[in-house]
């Protein structure tokens, strides 16, 4: 990587924050992606720390379809996104499609938290990633009829969201619009808009 991608990396990771995950403050979203391939035993990695996530009765209802540049299952998952979507994820190497299982699998009852823990089995693959030196970027803008039809995903699993994954590229690839968005600061909301102790009464910590 270039001293110049250095430099950028660094601008986008969350300023130092005491106590918080390393990690989790270089964690960011690119949207340009390198033609650097993620090697098996990396992807593998990621996918190993989603897989211990936590989740309600243990159930796991995360479901990855994986797709790798070039073949069918990539290209599946890249037609189903918007234009805009379409427009810088198509250099990222890998794409992943997530569904989580609408019942728990021991009595077929409602499991209202599965999108919740597919997000964080998500979350844990991002920080992997994180951690192993590339990106993750998850999206929703998509088509959901159109990617469960491509897929033949039964309607006991519902859509999450689709991530792209890879090593970062050069923002200056990206089309104008995007690449503004690439290089613009990041931003939070502070913890009184987020945390409470009583209904919009932030928490004092």
């Amino acid at each position: 990587m270039s001293q110049n991608k250095e430099a950028f990396e660094k601008l986008k990771h969350a300023p130092a924050i005491p106590g918080v995950i390393e990690d989790i403050l270089k964690r960011w979203s690119p949207r340009a992606y390198s033609d650097q391939v993620v090697t098996p035993e990396s992807l593998k990695e990621a996918f190993e720390a989603a897989r211990w996530a936590a989740s309600s009765y243990n159930e796991q209802p995360w479901r990855f379809l994986v797709g790798h540049r070039g073949d069918e299952t990539y290209k599946k998952i890249l037609e189903s996104l918007i234009e805009f979507n379409q427009s810088w994820a198509k250099t990222a190497p890998v794409l992943i499609l997530s569904v989580g299982k609408k019942t728990f699998t021991a009595n077929g009852s409602p499991n209202h938290y599965q999108l919740h823990d597919t997000g964080a089995a998500t979350a844990y693959l991002a920080l992997q990633a994180t951690a192993l030196g590339f990106h993750t970027h998850s999206m929703g803008g998509f088509d959901l009829d159109k990617v469960r039809k491509s897929f033949n995903i039964p309607e006991d699993f519902e859509i999450g969201s689709v991530t792209a994954l890879g090593y970062l590229g050069d923002p200056d690839t990206l089309p104008e619009q995007v690449k503004q968005m690439e290089l613009a600061p990041r931003e939070r909301k502070p913890l009184s808009e987020i945390v409470f102790s009583e209904w919009e009464k932030p928490l004092k910590f």
